[in-house]
C-alpha cells in the first residue's frame, strides 16, 4: 500500500512540475555601479606638486621594488583601482625628453592587447603633457604625463587590481577618468 501512495505522490509531483511555462535562460548581466557625488580634497606632499583628489580615494606610499621617494598610489577602494603616480624633478631638457620617451614606451608596450591608443596633448598655463587612452582589454586603459618643462615631471597610470574586461569596467573607467582629468587641472607645482 505504501508503494501505491509513493507512486501517487511522485506522479502528482511530476505532473505539477511539468505544467510550468517553458524556461528561457536569462542573458548574462553586468554589475551595477552606483557612483558617489564628485567631491574633492586637497592632496599635499613633500614633493614638487599638490592637487585635488576625490574624497573616496586614499593616497598610499608605493611599495614596489623600484619605488622612489615621490612615488605614490591613489587607491580607489570602491572600484579596486589604483592610479600609480611617479613624480621626478628634472634638471635638464635632456632628462625631460628621457622621461617623456620612457612614458611613451611604457604606453606602447600595450599594443599587443590594445585595439587603439588615443593621444591627447594637454596644455594649461605652466602645465603641458600627454594623455593616453587605450581601448581594448589592456592592463591599463589610461595613462598620462605632465610637466612644467623646467623642474617638475609627473607620470600616472590607472590599473584595476583584477583581470579586466573592457565592457565590464567601462562605466568605472569613464567615472575615474573624470577624476583624473580634474586632478590634472588642479595640479600646482611647488
Amino acid at each position: 500500500m505504501s508503494k501505491i501512495w509513493a507512486m501517487f505522490f511522485l506522479s502528482v509531483s511530476l505532473f505539477g512540475v511539468s505544467c510550468q511555462p517553458d524556461y528561457a535562460p536569462k542573458p548574462r548581466g553586468f554589475q551595477r555601479f552606483v557612483f558617489p557625488a564628485k567631491t574633492y580634497k586637497n592632496y599635499n606632499n613633500d614633493c614638487g606638486f599638490s592637487c585635488q583628489i576625490p574624497t573616496y580615494a586614499t593616497v598610499l606610499p608605493d611599495f614596489s621594488v623600484n619605488n622612489q621617494k615621490c612615488w605614490v598610489n591613489v587607491f580607489y577602494s570602491p572600484y579596486n583601482a589604483t592610479l600609480h603616480l611617479s613624480y621626478n624633478p628634472i634638471s635638464s631638457i635632456k632628462q625631460l625628453h628621457k622621461f617623456s620617451e620612457d612614458a611613451r614606451v611604457l604606453v606602447y608596450k600595450h599594443t599587443v592587447k590594445a585595439d587603439e591608443i588615443f593621444e591627447t596633448y594637454i596644455e594649461k598655463d605652466n602645465l603641458n603633457g600627454m594623455v593616453y587612452e587605450l581601448s581594448g582589454n589592456t592592463a591599463t586603459n589610461f595613462q598620462f604625463y605632465v610637466t612644467d618643462s623646467s623642474k617638475h615631471y609627473l607620470r600616472g597610470a590607472l590599473y584595476f587590481n583584477a583581470q579586466t574586461n573592457q565592457d565590464s569596467i567601462l562605466p568605472v573607467l569613464n567615472f575615474l577618468k573624470q577624476d583624473i582629468m580634474y586632478m590634472l587641472k588642479t595640479i600646482e607645482w611647488k
